[in-house]
């Protein structure tokens, strides 16, 4: 029965956290900055569930929700490039470059979230991933400072959907620790001025 609490809490506290945090893009707050966590490739392209959040960030963009989009994702070797790849097919749906600011480093989802806060000076964000992962999302940059909202991406209860479910279960452990210890991400380095700049170009 104790491991059973054990193993339940983290994704307890993910819920008492974030369920009030999520959100349509209809129903999402007004904010300056969309963070869209990456999702892998498809031949140098994004993946149908890294697109679909693409999509709704754009929608965000389009319909005024937010001012710039701050795509975060894996570029750690040279053939593998997940924000240039996100940033391409941001602009073709009509989000303009200068609206769009790339991590080459959000190797996970704690490491956005802090790269986000203390690399690019996101204080407020709306957050956009798919259902099974929106929630951790939200978590992890309210503990890393950012005041989060999320906008949970629907998709059809398929073989990856129900993948990501499960992964979440143990992800959720994870997450908790991060909240904990606050470890610092793989890359910090010094601030950087692309989300700065982008805002002052939407004016």
């Amino acid at each position: 029965m104790l491991g059973c609490v054990l193993g339940l809490a983290p994704a307890t506290w993910m819920h008492a956290v974030a369920d009030s945090r999520v959100r349509t893009v209809a129903e999402a707050p007004a904010r300056d900055v969309a963070v869209v966590f990456g999702a892998g490739l498809w031949q140098g392209r994004p993946s149908p569930y890294l697109a679909h959040r693409l999509d709704t960030a754009a929608e965000l963009y389009r319909t005024g929700k937010v001012k710039v989009v701050l795509v975060t994702g894996d570029n750690s070797r040279v053939e593998y490039d997940e924000p240039d790849a996100m940033r391409t097919y941001l602009t073709e749906r009509g989000v303009p470059d200068d609206r769009i600011v790339s991590d080459y480093a959000g190797f996970d989802t704690w490491d956005s979230c802090v790269r986000a806060k203390e690399i690019f000076g996101v204080e407020r964000a709306l957050l956009v991933s798919q259902g099974f992962h929106i929630r951790r999302a939200v978590a992890l940059c309210r503990s890393a400072g950012v005041e989060a909202y999320g906008v949970g991406v629907a998709e059809p209860h398929d073989a990856t959907w129900y993948y990501g479910g499960v992964r979440e279960m143990f992800a959720a452990g994870k997450a908790s620790l991060d909240a904990v210890f606050r470890p610092d991400p793989r890359f910090l380095g010094a601030r950087e001025p692309g989300v700065r700049d982008a805002l002052a170009a939407a004016g």
